[in-house]
């Protein structure tokens, strides 16, 4: 019996590796493909624009964003690369920030600052309901790209979280208290 299932193992194992290594470049092309169409669609055809990646560690996982900023820092827009949160709630952060006919919500068009907050954390940004963790992690994200703009952009150093001009390490429990 051990015999058996040792062959098994050994027969799925390859298997696997060998689907791996026929899709990984596949995979790889793709995500590169999704990357590039996320660039454009974040800068709203604006020539002058710059697109960032950052991610954020939120409820489900990695929450990895391509966020566009106009010479200004304004946001342009963004697009959700990455993401495993729940479904029906945390997932509303792929449309929720971008609402034109809710401004509590909306971030597109506002003067990114690296310091948007959830309103229950005194911000001015409306998390979505029963996701407060996700909404904490997406503006999360969005902080740290805005910081990534402005190192690039202007070669200046800003902490994306609480705008000091001192970069500090947040750990995972402080920032979801």
């Amino acid at each position: 019996m051990a015999l058996s299932l040792t062959c098994i193992t050994l027969v799925a194992a390859a298997a696997l590796s060998g689907v791996y290594l026929l899709t990984e470049a596949q995979i790889a092309q793709q995500k590169r493909e999704a990357q590039e169409a996320a660039r454009i669609a974040v800068l709203a055809g604006n020539p002058d624009g710059v697109a960032i990646e950052a991610q954020a560690d939120g409820f489900g996982g990695v929450i990895r964003l391509m966020v566009g900023f106009d010479p200004e820092g304004h946001i342009l827009g963004y697009e959700v690369l990455e993401q495993q949160e729940t479904p029906g709630l945390g997932t509303h952060i792929v449309e929720w920030f971008k609402n034109p006919n809710k401004p509590a919500q909306n971030i597109i068009g506002r003067v990114a600052n690296g310091q948007f907050q959830v309103s229950k954390d005194g911000g001015d940004v409306d998390a979505i309901t029963a996701a407060t963790i996700s909404s904490r992690a997406f503006l999360k994200a969005i902080n740290l790209a805005y910081a990534q703009f402005m190192l690039e952009q202007h070669n200046t150093e800003v902490e994306a979280w609480t705008g000091a001009s001192q970069p500090i390490e947040l750990d995972k429990e402080e920032m979801y208290e």
